[in-house]
């Protein structure tokens, strides 16, 4: 069987005055109180003073001096990555300015070629076209020659078909003399 836990009371008494103050706002009391509050205030301003907060202070200044720092060290990058940035502007404004003066020169040694090979046709096709007015014109000259020699004999020719008879050689010559020059 199992045993039930005996009861438990407790019972306050009181003195015979009737009731108890709080103890803080005991008059009686005040004087260790208040010598009590000056002891623990002065050793809790104590430890504040020496222990806690330079503690604190040093970490608030080590924080800054940290802080102070990033920002110098950030600013340091800043110049470098600046200066980084005006190096790579620079580079590619050279590279520009070379290419650009390399294109020019590919452009000016193509215009020359061409020029060269330019000025080389036109003086081969002048020399052809020098030789074919010659040649035009010494195949006038003798096709000229021959217009007379062929006008007598077509003259003639008809002359003969016409009338019948043949033509004076001297006399178509004269008429066709007489043609040419009037």
């Amino acid at each position: 069987m199992a045993q039930q836990p005996a009861a438990t009371h407790t019972e306050v008494q009181q003195e015979a005055g009737g009731h108890e103050n709080f103890p803080p706002f005991n008059a009686h009391t005040f004087p260790s109180q208040l010598l009590w509050l000056a002891i623990s205030f002065g050793a809790l301003y104590l430890v504040m003073a020496r222990v806690a907060l330079p503690k604190l202070g040093g970490v608030i200044e080590a924080r800054k001096a940290r802080i102070a720092k990033d920002l110098d060290d950030a600013a340091s990058m800043q110049q470098k990555a600046d200066a980084a940035a005006a190096a790579h502007e620079k580079t590619i404004a050279e590279a520009r300015a070379k290419a650009l003066a390399l294109a020019q020169e590919a452009r000016d040694k193509l215009a020359a070629e061409t020029a060269a090979k330019r000025k080389i046709l036109e003086d081969e096709l002048a020399a052809k076209l020098a030789a074919a007015d010659q040649q035009i014109a010494a195949t006038r000259a003798q096709a000229m020659s021959n217009v007379e020699t062929i006008a007598r004999e077509a003259a003639g020719a008809i002359f003969e078909r016409i009338l019948g008879r043949t033509p004076d050689s001297q006399a178509i010559a004269q008429a066709v003399a007489a043609t040419k020059n009037g």
